[in-house]
């Protein structure tokens, strides 16, 4: 069953390339949605199976290496507009 979560990720994850990372570990999870920069945080709407959204929500809570991770906060959702891919957004 299709899952949604938005998760906001705080911390020193702007210009570290948290982005092209969340992409990348998106395709290992088999998970479709986006990442953005908002602020000084990044933000990500991810969809798939359960599990695969809850390993890949681990994965965010340690980041890329060159990034630090503070906190994020992560909220489940009804999923309005299903997501085919995963793409940065400006």
């Amino acid at each position: 069953m299709l899952k949604q979560a938005r998760i906001f990720v705080y911390g020193d994850v702007i210009g570290v390339g948290f982005r092209a990372w969340t992409k990348y570990q998106s395709k290992f999870f088999k998970v479709y949605g986006w990442v953005r920069n908002v602020g000084n945080e990044v933000e990500v709407l991810l969809q798939g199976e359960e599990k695969n959204l809850k390993n890949m929500i681990e994965r965010i809570k340690n980041g890329p290496p060159v990034s630090t991770v503070k906190n994020i906060e992560v909220t489940w959702e009804k999923s309005d507009k299903i997501c085919k891919s995963f793409e940065i957004r400006k």
